[in-house]
């Protein structure tokens, strides 16, 4: 049995403490004990790993998350703008996965990136992104006018009808976009066609109310009114397949006008604005030009006016009137 110094038994189990320590003196540093230390160093570092995270995330991450989207959309508007869509459709996804705690946001982004998989030929994928942009916004129209497109691409009139009405019924009965979307899918399917000139007849009456004095004198003197062209085109369209070829053939001759004009306004602004807002700008005024003239190529050649037909088919085709590839 061993004794501590005031003379009581110690048990067993236990060890006497260091000579020096029992006599009051500090041990030698190479003795001293480090285990406990480092091992309150690693709680200490594993609390702050773990704690800090845990109170700024929540104000870093929605910093982090914009800047992510931002810098996804600026990338997908270049890759637009040089006529890549495939390569803006992977530049919107990412935005999309960034902006989940965002439904309008990713409404509004799963309508672009449909629009792009129009344009690259994949019309069940935009059916899909559209649908979904439909589940997050169910009051808005944007994703029931791109799938109705969509539709129309698959051949699927009934569904293409269907989710133009909706569109309507979603803007309020009275939309002027809406309304034209609706007159245009219906000159698409080869249906309804005196209720689409209704439409387009009550979208370019808003239309001109709405803009009164939007366009320059030249310009009014292009068109002979204050109506948008796309509207002109859609009209052109509809009376052309209602028979009213000349009548057609005078509304797409004013709609190219002003596109034109438009052009050539863009393109004087080269070097004051910023170049991928200018090329994606041109490239939007082309591809509606491409289908004013593949309209009026249609409707002269109704007409019998075969080499002004032939000349607006070539000019269509030169700016990518393609069907086939979303482009109307």
């Amino acid at each position: 049995m061993r004794y501590d110094r005031d003379g009581f038994p110690i048990p067993s189990e236990f060890d006497l403490p260091p000579r020096h320590e029992s006599e009051g003196g500090r041990p030698p540093a190479a003795t001293r004990p480090t285990a406990g230390v480092g091992k309150r160093r690693s709680i200490l570092l594993l609390a702050v790993g773990l704690v800090i995270p845990a109170l700024f995330l929540p104000v870093v991450l929605p910093a982090v998350r914009e800047g992510v989207v931002q810098w996804s959309l600026e990338r997908a508007l270049e890759r637009e703008a040089q006529g890549h869509p495939r390569e803006a459709i992977a530049e919107v996804g990412r935005a999309i996965r960034w902006a989940d705690d965002d439904g309008r946001l990713q409404s509004r982004l799963l309508c672009w990136r449909a629009q792009l998989r129009l344009e690259s030929g994949d019309a069940a994928g935009a059916v899909t992104d559209a649908s979904q942009a439909a589940t997050l916004t169910p009051t808005a129209s944007l994703p029931h006018r791109v799938r109705a497109l969509a539709h129309v691409m698959l051949q699927d009139a009934d569904a293409a009808l269907s989710d133009a009405n909706a569109a309507v019924e979603m803007a309020g009965g009275r939309q002027p976009e809406a309304l034209n979307h609706r007159a245009y899918i219906r000159a698409l399917v080869g249906r309804q066609l005196p209720e689409a000139l209704a439409d387009i007849e009550a979208a370019l009456g808003a239309d001109i109310e709405a803009a009164p004095g939007e366009l320059d004198d030249e310009a009014e003197a292009a068109t002979a009114s204050h109506a948008s062209p796309e509207f002109l085109d859609t009209r052109g369209f509809v009376l052309h397949l209602l028979g009213r070829h000349a009548e057609a053939v005078d509304d797409l001759n004013r709609a190219i006008g002003v596109m034109q004009r438009r052009r050539r306004q863009a393109k004087a602004a080269a070097g004051h604005v910023d170049p991928i807002d200018l090329a994606r700008e041109l490239r939007g005024i082309d591809q509606a030009l491409a289908v004013m003239h593949q309209h009026r190529g249609l409707a002269c050649q109704a007409l019998g006016l075969a080499e002004q037909a032939r000349q607006d088919f070539e000019i269509a085709t030169q700016k990518g009137y393609d069907p086939a590839r979303g482009i109307f």
